[in-house]
């Protein structure tokens, strides 16, 4: 969850860690600082607050810095309060660092080596770097390799030491650390979105092993000492996406980037006419030999699951179960080597369903995750990936991400039904074209955002509000009340219809909004029902409806037509219309709709 950033180079230090700082902002923080080598007086600064990284740029204006080197943080809280004494960086003697994760035995590491007299914050993350001043003699490998055998949890440590000016160091366990070296110096950061000012290269840094950054040269090492060279991939997206490009928030620029985020997904995945996965590296075996599918994901990712639990069901009649991946390994699970495990994260961090990745496989599973960043550590986890080409998504709340991990399922439920004989390449290649009309259609719908933007100021001063559908519209609907919830703060649940008269309908008054979703012919009569019911008790209703079922509907709904496309494609349009209704209702209460309260973009403590 925290932001993580390093450099050592020709450029501001101090101007380079804020500004990182600033676009590591949506993994989600409540304080900030920065730590710098003070080159004149051979000693390290440190600057930090509680609240924004703005705050903590007014705080460094004044400094006239001569540095080297620096390193800094966003802080999530976890151990101990919001204040400014737990914010990062930690000083202690002559380390000095900053902390992503959680040590388990930070108390018998205070009891055992008498650090409670040195320490200041409340915070595990003072623990580790009291215990490295304590084992420091003046060579940082042997101290952090000695650190690092006394420490259980997760962490990732970047680290100044102040008898080596213009050094940084690192090492990690789970928590993710990427670096580079590019011609305005050596950097890492939690995620390379940080990065992408300078460079589209980068490489993960292996665990347990030990990276040393010098303005002009990287230094990668195993436990053993050994040199290991470090292994670069490319961002695939050009290096100015990161920004919001003209748009009030990040959550706008990012639905309207949709159209041309499924376009990129799906594109090098079909050869005539068919799906392909052969430039991934993913054998046909795997969707054959199959007997079950598990699928693993956390928040909007399982959404996404939920969608291909349905496709699956209904196409392929195949045994499938979406998990929670925080429960994953606590409910028994049924896994064994005839279970196909896809795993779902936009980050490729998610720590409960990375834990859950390495549970399956220990059990016998394949593992296929569906991940948006290269080298990722559930994609190093996984047997093999395959990659949304989102680009960098930067609100908390995942928009394009989410519609891009439907497009590759969209492409496995085609390849499973071709492999195992339930589609003839004849149907095969009909699904396909209905797949790739996906992109045209989402652009109809964002043409529309403005009718969709005064459907949201029915719902605007709801304290509650109810979604209502069935089948695939439920599954839709699931993710809609999610995003309302993230990023507007008003109470927002999703019923299947028919459940309502089981209870839920007790709370149905006047005062109550419900959002409708009507896109499966088969269940409409049904759905326009359950409608009546909530509206006869006095609900406003605002209905999202397939165009083509639209024309016999009562005009006392407020509604919005979405654009026709084959039953199982209107998650699709409709996904894309439910978004902007969050979106315009949080805007229109005045939020900040990129950092919704209390929420983080990649959750990796557990």
């Amino acid at each position: 969850m925290c932001g993580i950033i390093g450099y050592t180079g020709s450029e501001d230090v101090k101007g380079v860690l804020l500004d990182a700082l600033e676009l590591l902002e949506y993994r989600g923080y409540d304080s900030a600082g920065i730590a710098v080598a003070d080159t004149g007086l051979k000693q390290t600064k440190v600057y930090k607050c509680a609240g924004r990284v703005k705050d903590l740029r007014a705080i460094c204006e004044s400094e006239k810095l001569i540095t080297e080197c620096g390193i800094g943080h966003t802080r999530w809280a976890t151990h101990g309060g919001v204040n400014d004494t737990n914010a990062h960086p930690h000083q202690v003697g002559k380390v000095t660092l900053v902390h992503n994760g959680i040590i388990e035995n930070y108390r018998e590491l205070i009891a055992d080596y008498e650090l409670e007299s040195v320490l200041k914050s409340e915070t595990d993350s003072e623990v580790v770097a009291a215990l490295l001043n304590k084992f420091y003699t003046g060579d940082p490998d042997e101290a952090i390799k000695k650190t690092v055998s006394k420490l259980k949890g997760t962490f990732a440590l970047v680290i100044l030491f102040e008898d080596h000016q213009g050094e940084i160091y690192s090492v990690r366990n789970v928590s993710p650390i990427v670096a580079t070296l590019c011609k305005e110096g050596a950097m890492l950061a939690s995620d390379l979105t940080a990065l992408c000012r300078f460079t589209n290269r980068y490489f993960v840094v292996p665990e347990y092993h030990i990276l040393k950054l010098a303005k002009d040269a990287i230094v990668l090492k195993d436990f053993n000492g050994n040199q290991v060279e470090p292994d670069y991939l490319e961002v695939d997206w050009e290096l100015n996406n990161a920004g919001k490009n003209g748009y009030p928030f990040y959550m706008e620029k990012e639905i309207m980037e949709q159209p041309d985020a499924i376009e990129r997904t799906i594109t090098n995945r079909i050869t005539s006419g068919m799906p392909d996965f052969t430039a991934d590296g993913v054998p046909d075996e795997i969707f054959t030999q199959c007997e079950r599918v598990n699928i693993i994901a956390c928040g909007t990712a399982m959404h996404a699951g939920l969608v291909a639990q349905a496709l699956i069901k209904s196409i392929l009649h195949m045994h499938i179960d979406v998990d929670m991946a925080s429960e994953f390994m606590y409910s028994d699970p049924v896994i064994d080597e005839k279970s196909l495990v896809i795993a779902v994260s936009q980050s490729g961090e998610t720590i409960d369903t990375l834990e859950a990745v390495k549970y399956a496989k220990k059990r016998g599973a394949k593992c296929l995750s569906i991940i948006n960043v290269k080298g990722s550590s559930i994609a190093r986890e996984s047997d093999y990936v395959l990659y949304t080409n989102a680009g960098p998504e930067i609100a908390v709340a995942s928009t394009k991400a989410y519609t891009t991990q439907l497009a590759v399922f969209y492409l496995i439920v085609a390849k499973m039904a071709q492999l195992r004989g339930v589609f003839s390449q004849e149907e095969t290649q009909s699904f396909i074209r209905e797949l790739q009309r996906t992109p045209d259609v989402m652009k109809k719908v964002l043409e529309g955002r403005q009718e969709i933007h005064k459907l949201a100021n029915k719902v605007l001063e709801a304290k509650d509000l109810f979604m209502i559908g069935r089948g695939l519209d439920y599954s839709i609907l699931l993710e809609g009340s999610l995003k309302l919830k993230e990023v507007s703060y008003i109470h927002s649940e999703a019923y299947a219809s028919g459940e309502l008269k089981h209870g839920p309908i007790a709370l149905i008054t006047q005062d109550t909004p419900v959002v409708a979703a009507v896109t499966q012919e088969k269940l409409m009569s049904k759905e326009l029902s359950n409608i009546k019911e909530v509206r006869s008790r006095g609900a406003d209703i605002v209905l999202f409806i397939k165009e083509s079922l639209a024309k016999d509907i009562d005009r006392a709904y407020d509604t919005f037509h979405l654009p026709d496309m084959q039953d199982e494609f209107m998650v699709m349009p409709a996904s894309v219309a439910l978004q902007l209704l969050a979106y315009y209702v949080s805007s229109d209460k005045g939020f900040d709709v990129d950092k919704p309260r209390n929420l983080a973009k990649v959750v990796t403590v557990e």
